[in-house]
């Protein structure tokens, strides 16, 4: 899938650069459960033909983006692609604030620690910890990614956390079935974000891993407006009480914490 297909369209009359629309997505194929591909996988990624693809990834080489081991015939990303994610803005400050809270959260409850932020009407992974020991070893949701608000603690949280029209747009986006435990039902979600609002945390079970949960809370600004959200992911039977969740108050305490040094900086 090209990048153009993946996103809102441009504003008539702006032209689109085939190439380098088709070379983004070759990029955009890899993530950190497959940091190396063969020239198949690649092609198929982005559908594309292999000759089109090997004549883009050798461009790409040659700048420096990607790089090929000649043994095995599969490609990966370079470092210089580090340098440019570590020139982006968005939710830096969030990131920042919260980077050293998410290990100390990892650390003390053994789960993995997430921080989240809405981009686009999606959910953005913008940092995660995994614990010294986790209570479990999964395949974790991916830094950078992106997903709909209807699975997880935190994305759930960042939805109630919208005004109206903006839950509304977030709920345009079709949502991912992950599990058959999964919300779908657009008019259940709205219900669902105004019981998690009034609430102020969610317990999310199994609707993104069987046999996992999440627990969120808010992120806000002294004010009030919502600047993300903080969550952990484990086994169930980590987080005792589905109505008193344990490790509830720890992470109030960390959302706080974060708040508090975005408000100060």
């Amino acid at each position: 899938m090209t990048l153009s297909s993946a996103f809102p369209e441009l504003p008539s009359g702006v032209p689109l650069v085939r190439a380098l629309d088709r070379g983004l997505a070759l990029l955009s194929a890899f993530s950190p459960e497959q940091t190396q591909l063969s020239l198949t996988d690649l092609a198929r990624a982005a559908q594309l033909d292999k000759g089109t693809a090997r004549r883009l990834l050798q461009t790409l080489m040659r700048a420096g983006w990607v790089r090929h081991d000649a043994a095995t015939g599969r490609y990966a990303l370079s470092t210089r692609v580090l340098a440019v994610a570590a020139a982006v803005e968005t939710g830096a400050a969030l990131r920042a604030a919260g980077t050293d809270v998410l290990h100390d959260l990892a650390r003390q409850t053994g789960a993995t620690a997430f921080l989240w932020m809405v981009e686009d009407g999606m959910a953005l992974c913008l940092a995660r910890a995994v614990a010294p020991q986790p209570d479990v070893d999964a395949v974790w949701f991916s830094v950078g990614a992106r997903a709909p608000m209807n699975c997880g603690a935190g994305p759930r949280v960042l939805l109630a956390g919208l005004t109206p029209r903006d839950r509304d747009r977030a709920l345009a986006i079709p949502p991912v079935m992950r599990t058959p435990a999964s919300p779908m039902d657009p008019a259940q979600l709205r219900r669902d974000a105004e019981a998690i609002a009034a609430r102020g945390w969610e317990l999310a079970r199994d609707d993104f891993v069987i046999g996992l949960a999440g627990l969120g809370v808010p992120i806000r600004a002294p004010r009030g407006p919502i600047l993300g959200a903080l969550s952990l992911s484990g086994v169930t039977s980590i987080f005792g009480d589905p109505d008193a969740p344990t490790h509830l108050s720890l992470l109030r305490d960390a959302a706080v914490s974060i708040a508090g040094c975005i408000d100060d900086s």
